[in-house]
């Protein structure tokens, strides 16, 4: 599988990203947090020859299809080729009430503003008129002098991100690859995802086999004290995911269907120091790969080889031998 990793700040994207390059990652994602996830790539692109650059993710409804293509496009150009456009759709109150752009049903809108982006980039490449009219978006107006320089690359990979079976079967359908929400577990994936995705790639006449999968593991590795730390760490950010009533599926596969609302509760009330005693280490051990780096390929392997396509890894860091082994199937 190939082997990710996350970029920091657009302060310290360069020195990350060429780090990274040099212990050989594949490549370097940025989220959408408390800043721009594009800056640190524009940056990145610069310092790097090999190394994929991409968003994990972007939020794509908080944009129009007309910007997201715009900073796709450049980004494309910039890295020569190199970059993956990642996109999520977060969730109704952060669209209306933290960006104050409107929500609509969230599957079909993201199938549309995908279609959208596509027919853009195809106006750029080919100087036909752009004329698409969706039930969302309507983009039917773009003079030469707004028009891009065509560049060699062709059109950046669009992944995906989802967890619910709706977005995910229409990332089968639209997007060339998924982004597994780091709220997922390698059961989940096999019996959820995977089946969602090989029914959206049907109804669009593709196999499964081309669409790229690519999962955020939480890792906890290296001596005893640093994987206590990484331990506590995770239970933190477990705590805080299972709280959103959109993720409690994933809960309820495992059979702990009465935890979500729990936290739910809590965290509706601020008490948030409360929720980590409420995910006790059968729920850390079903979303974390916890091991010695002796043991840490291996346990890697079994429960994501063959399953998905990319991996990048939340917690604890992976020195270049251990990010060689991943990569290579005949290493022991």
């Amino acid at each position: 599988m190939l082997v990710d990793t996350h970029l920091g700040s657009i302060e310290t994207a360069a020195d990350d990203a060429q780090h990274a390059e040099e212990l050989g990652y594949d490549g370097a994602f940025t989220g959408e947090v408390s800043s721009d996830p594009f800056l640190p790539l524009a940056v990145a692109a610069g310092t790097t020859e090999r190394m994929t650059i991409g968003t994990s993710i972007a939020v794509a409804f908080a944009r129009s299809p007309m910007t997201l293509a715009y900073t796709a496009h450049d980004l494309q150009r910039a890295s020569g080729g190199r970059f993956i456009l990642g996109l999520g759709s977060q969730v109704k109150p952060h669209i209306v009430r933290r960006f104050a752009m409107p929500w609509h049903q969230p599957a079909a809108q993201m199938r549309e503003l995908i279609h959208a982006m596509r027919a853009i980039w195809a106006s750029w490449q080919t100087g036909e008129p752009l004329a698409f009219e969706g039930e969302y978006y309507q983009h039917t107006l773009m003079p030469p002098m707004f028009t891009p320089t065509r560049h060699q690359y062709g059109d950046p990979p669009i992944y995906l991100a989802g967890v619910g079976d709706a977005m995910t079967r229409v990332a089968g359908e639209v997007a060339d690859g998924f982004l597994c929400h780091a709220f997922t577990t390698a059961r989940w994936i096999e019996e959820r995802t995977l089946p969602a995705l090989a029914a959206g790639c049907a109804s669009s006449g593709r196999g499964r086999s081309d669409l790229v999968v690519k999962a955020t593991v939480f890792l906890a590795t290296g001596t005893d004290e640093e994987i206590a730390t990484a331990v506590a760490a995770i239970r933190a950010q477990l705590a805080f995911y299972a709280s959103t009533p959109s993720y409690r599926p994933v809960l309820e596969l495992h059979g702990w269907g009465d935890l979500g609302p729990e936290l739910t509760t809590l965290s509706k009330a601020g008490r948030w120091a409360e929720l980590v005693d409420l995910i006790d280490d059968d729920v850390v051990d079903a979303f974390a790969v916890i091991a010695s780096p002796a043991d840490v390929v291996e346990q890697v392997r079994t429960r994501y080889a063959g399953v998905v396509d990319r991996v990048s890894f939340i917690g604890s860091a992976l020195p270049a031998d251990l990010i060689a082994a991943l990569q290579n199937p005949t290493t022991d």
